[in-house]
């Protein structure tokens, strides 16, 4: 398990570009066949893939979690981003087809990841946050996810939202996740950009075509500073930051947040005239 430090908004705008990469960059956890997951110290997130192939993988605790189990004392979302799997829990098979989501919650000691076909593996993207109660474990169908759409063609932002992990749907102690697909011919996520202090914000970018990249946004309003990311990159986005990003062509991604409260239209606008 690696170990990510945050910097802080004091630090930031002396960092170089490797410097704000190493920071809140998190890239190449996804590996046919293993388990990798990294630790944040902002907010004690946990992000990751398990990429079953030929067999099943088993979720396994780390020392620096100092827990029995992984999910001890904490709980778990996992989107599939890849072809049809199964996630098993205590023993209670979940199928997930793709962008499928299954919340876990605290307590549960075994969980393991499977591919149903190996010519086509599952893809499951990890995201856990510290829980102070448990919440049953909930399977939530991208058919079942709530979508809203967003924007227009005419300001390339046309989107739609998937929200799975949320207040109306499948509670939590903390964690917050959903989804975001671009229309074709649009390029811009959550712009107008804001921030929201009570709450870190990781974003997972996928369905980003080998040879396209997507331009992520962040820092203070007035501030601000750019990572390039390829298709499964993590950034994280610390409360003082914007999030935004802007692709070379359309894209997805999963944005989790975990933090103080779960209410997803808390946020603090950065309107377009207050960019530098």
């Amino acid at each position: 398990m690696k170990t990510v430090m945050m910097a802080d908004p004091v630090r930031y705008p002396r960092m170089t570009t490797e410097e704000i990469r190493a920071s809140f960059l998190v890239d190449g956890l996804c590996e046919a066949g293993q388990i990798h997951v990294s630790y944040v110290d902002l907010d004690r997130t946990v992000l990751g893939f398990a990429a079953p192939v030929d067999a099943a993988l088993t979720l396994p605790t780390y020392p620096e979690l100092r827990a029995e189990y992984f999910l001890e004392r904490r709980e778990l979302g996992v989107l599939n981003t890849g072809g049809a799997g199964t996630v098993t829990v205590e023993g209670q098979s979940y199928d997930l087809n793709n962008l499928d989501v299954l919340y876990i919650g605290k307590g549960n000691k075994e969980v393991t990841f499977a591919s149903t076909d190996t010519a086509a593996p599952a893809v499951f993207y990890l995201l856990s946050y510290p829980a102070h109660t448990t919440y049953p474990t909930a399977l939530v169908k991208k058919e079942e996810a709530n979508p809203t759409t967003l924007g227009s063609p005419e300001t390339c932002n046309h989107r739609t939202i998937f929200k799975y992990i949320y207040l109306a749907g499948a509670r939590s102690c903390q964690l917050v996740m959903g989804v975001t697909h671009l229309h074709a011919g649009s390029n811009w996520n959550t712009m107008p950009a804001h921030t929201h202090m009570r709450r870190s914000e990781v974003y997972m970018y996928f369905n980003v075509a080998e040879d396209a990249r997507v331009f992520h946004m962040m820092g203070p309003a007035d501030e601000t500073r750019h990572i390039v990311m390829a298709d499964k990159d993590v950034v994280v986005s610390p409360g003082w930051s914007i999030h935004a990003g802007v692709g070379t062509r359309a894209y997805s991604f999963c944005w989790g947040m975990g933090g103080e409260n779960q209410d997803y239209a808390d946020m603090d606008p950065a309107p377009l005239a207050t960019l530098k």
